[in-house]
């Protein structure tokens, strides 16, 4: 059962479309994330940025759902950075040894020229795969 009632909002700008999530991200507001992501997707955009900081819980299923969001943003041909992710949301990843893929860095999007902040990542849509546990765990998710 959800404590935290789940949002989420987007806000698109100069082809930049920003989605922020708040609450808990569990089994039952999981296929909100897809729900949110997609339309943003049909918007077109050249990046997206997925905001986490107000996720208070994640667990399997909301894991699973940030991996396919992941996903479908990279194979719409679509930039992506991420913001925010927890300590909670962060251990989660190291546990499945997928901390590169959505974690905090400070690589810098096309759409701006200055580093993120720590507690963001960013995926080029040209990248190569950050480690061979990348490409399996995308792989996994295809």
């Amino acid at each position: 059962m959800t404590v935290y009632p789940f949002t989420s909002n987007a806000a698109v700008r100069s082809g930049v479309v920003r989605v922020t999530l708040a609450g808990e991200l569990d089994l039952d507001t999981a296929p909100h994330v897809r729900e949110a992501v997609t339309a943003c997707l049909a918007k077109q955009p050249v990046s997206l940025c997925l905001d986490l900081s107000g996720i208070s819980f994640c667990d399997c299923a909301g894991l699973s759902a940030l991996l396919r969001a992941r996903t479908s943003v990279l194979r719409a041909g679509v930039d992506l950075a991420v913001e925010g992710v927890g300590s909670q949301l962060a251990r989660l990843l190291s546990l499945i040894g997928a901390d590169d893929i959505l974690a905090w860095g400070n690589a810098a999007m096309d759409t701006a020229s200055a580093p993120h902040a720590p507690g963001t990542a960013t995926t080029r849509r040209e990248a190569e795969p950050a480690a061979v546990g990348e490409a399996s765990l995308r792989d996994l998710l295809a």
